[in-house]
């Protein structure tokens, strides 16, 4: 916000002179503004770098998360050796192990069922009686069909309607003498018969002519056999999830493996490598002879302090610090990321390493406790700081308004002062040029020659 100096328009000699008081009037006037306008832009300066920091230390939240995640988890995934007999999915195991799987004889398979054919589906009858008995699973229900419903529409609905888990359909040939057929299936995979007889308390004729009773996924696990009603198995090892996709010959074995993966746990450091030299970075822009506008901030403070105890963590065990991870920190503070040292780790060390990474209330991942403290976008330091700052910054604008308003009045004021000042002068200038032609009149009459 700024005031430009009105333009004076005056009829005195002394008009310019009373614009150049005008301007110096303003100029005087906007200096407590400017200053309030430069605290202004250096405020919004210094959040836009506060807010540069609280995304990094953000990302070295989400960083040492991952460490943690990882080592609570210790990285475990699962393989199959014959992913076209067993497939593996979703593990939540946390120590690796090895599962047999055999004697696949069988994969679950929904029951399913066909009538015999009829003339027509929406006409003559199915029922000799009106009363039909439909068994799904071991559990008998009873239909009673009315005159208007004993037909293969009427009684395709009257199963829908039951809502048991068995799906009944019209199926049609398009020609013969009887090409319309009730099919029945069952919704869910598993061993479940299904039967469909007429007048169940007398002749009880059968309706159906073929039937699959559909089956169970029958195996064995470690020698233990096993019967279940989906193919997708959750509930037989602890945290792993698999899925049964084929049968297996004699003597064929499919083995589910669980080990800690070490690519997993690297990748996830290189994250965190990568977290910490971006929010090193932003702190150390603001140390220094070159720093910035955070320099003195107690919010580099902090996260200064916070990265040396991050990159000084020691714990307990054969892992007991980031460089024996392959984690080492330059003379400039940077960290580097050494493969080699990561790859040469054993299976005993890599056992020992998520075991210092902890979860995130234990080891090394409890510190992201510390980061969150400084990076929450709610609670943390750096957006309360903001906060603070946006109040501010509410308030120097609230202080320019008001000067501006004030400068605004008073100039119009001085500029109406000095409008009436210029019409005294002009109205002055214009009698003395009178006066001075009456002089020079009077001069030619008496003298015949003008004086002066």
């Amino acid at each position: 916000m700024s005031i430009e100096p009105l333009r004076f328009s005056g009829v005195s000699s002394y008009s310019a002179d009373f614009q150049k008081i005008l301007d110096r009037t303003v100029a005087i006037g906007a200096q407590p503004i400017n200053a309030l306008q430069r605290d202004q832009t250096k405020l919004l300066q210094q959040r836009a770098l506060a807010v540069g920091l609280q995304t990094s230390a953000e990302g070295l939240n989400t960083a040492i998360k991952g460490l943690a995640d990882v080592g609570q988890s210790r990285a475990v995934g699962g393989s199959s050796s014959n992913s076209s007999k067993v497939s593996i999915g979703n593990v939540t195991a946390k120590t690796p192990a090895t599962y047999t799987i055999s004697e696949i004889t069988s994969l679950a398979r929904s029951a399913s069922a066909t009538s015999a054919g009829y003339a027509a589906s929406t006409s003559g009858t199915v029922s000799t009686t009106g009363s039909v008995r439909l068994g799904f699973g071991g559990t008998n229900y009873d239909i009673a069909l009315t005159p208007e419903e004993n037909t293969l529409t009427g009684l395709r609905d009257k199963i829908n309607n039951l809502g048991i888990g068995v799906t009944a359909s019209i199926l049609t040939t398009g020609s013969g003498a009887t090409p319309y057929y009730l099919s029945l299936t069952s919704t869910t995979a598993g061993e479940k018969p299904i039967t469909l007889v007429d007048d169940p308390t007398g002749a009880s004729t059968d309706l159906l002519v073929t039937k699959d009773n559909g089956s169970n996924a029958n195996f064995k696990i470690n020698g233990v056999a096993v019967s279940k009603s989906s193919n997708l198995v959750n509930d037989v090892v602890s945290g792993v999830t698999f899925t049964l996709t084929g049968t297996t010959a004699v003597d064929e074995t499919v083995s589910l493996t669980l080990s800690s993966n070490r690519n997993t746990l690297a990748s996830r450091i290189e994250s965190f490598v990568n977290a910490y030299n971006g929010t090193l970075e932003q702190v150390d822009a603001q140390i220094g002879s070159a720093a910035g506008l955070l320099t003195g901030s107690f919010l580099v403070r902090e996260t200064g302090s916070l990265l040396r105890q991050i990159s000084g963590y020691e714990g307990t065990g054969s892992i007991k610090s980031l460089p024996n991870l392959g984690v080492t920190f330059g003379r400039d503070g940077k960290a580097t990321f050494d493969r080699t040292i990561f790859d040469g780790l054993s299976e005993t060390d890599l056992q020992d390493a998520f075991a210092f990474l902890g979860t995130s209330s234990t080891g090394f991942g409890a510190l992201q406790s510390k980061v969150r403290q400084i990076s929450d976008p709610v609670t943390g330091l750096i957006a309360n700081e903001t906060a603070r700052m946006d109040e501010t910054d509410k308030r120097l604008a609230a202080q320019v308004e008001t000067l501006t308003t004030r400068l605004e009045l008073m100039q119009r004021v001085a500029a109406e002062r000095l409008q009436a000042v210029d019409a005294i002068l002009g109205s002055l200038d214009s009698q003395k040029s009178i006066v001075d032609a009456s002089v020079k009149s009077l001069q030619l009459v008496t003298f015949g020659k003008n004086e002066g």
